[in-house]
This record gives structure tokens, sequence and C-alpha cells, in this order.
């Protein structure tokens, strides 16, 4: 499988889509209008190890709810993710059985790297 879960109004998300320049093979979907499923993160998270790991700790509805002062489980991470796309670290790239999560510099390289080999 080759996804990508983005956010198209995200100037970042746009900015390395086209800096990864993907193939047609890539399905892209735009997790505010087209909100992600159940199924997809916990497929999501058997790759990633964790929810945590596909959580955004940097969403402004993260500081405004003040999670960062409360123990969340994993569950809670999951229920977070599910109930508002924010919460989704962006952008999510799989390739294959491998993913990338995340726009750190490193990361869309690591991409970038695989995906062109």
């Amino acid at each position: 499988m080759k996804k990508v879960y983005y956010l198209k109004t995200c100037s970042t998300c746009t900015r390395i889509l086209k800096e990864l320049n993907l193939s047609s093979e890539f399905i892209l979907q735009d997790i505010k209008s087209e909100e992600i499923t159940v199924k997809q993160v916990e497929e999501t998270k058997a790759l990633a190890g964790s929810y945590e790991a596909l959580f955004s700790k940097r969403s402004k509805l993260y500081k405004e709810m003040d999670l960062k002062n409360q123990d969340l489980t994993e569950r809670d991470y999951k229920h977070y993710i599910l109930d508002h796309y924010t919460f989704l670290s962006r952008p999510v790239i799989i390739v294959d059985d491998n993913i990338f999560i995340g726009n750190s510099k490193k990361t869309v390289e690591a991409a970038k790297a695989f995906i062109d080999k």
C-alpha cells in the first residue's frame, strides 16, 4: 500500500508532497474532507507501534484542552485522533510496511530516500 494522510489546507503538507514528487500509485487522503477511519488508524498504529507516535502534541487543540497536563493512555490517543483530524501528526506517509510520520526534515528526507530507491 502506498498512501499519504495529509491536510490539503496545510502549506507544510503541500510543500512536502511537492518535494516527494509522488507517483500516481500513491493514494492521497485529505483527512479534513475524508475523515480517517477506525480501521485506518488501527492499521497505521500497527506500523507506527503506538497511537502516541501518530499523535500531534503541536496541535492547537492539544494546548487549548490542556492535554499535556493529563496522563494520556494509548486509548486516549486513539480517541483524540479519531475525534479531530488535527490530532494526527501530518503527513503520514505509508509505503508498503514502512511508515514516516510528521514533517521534520529528517523524516521527510528518510521518506524521500526510501521512495526514490
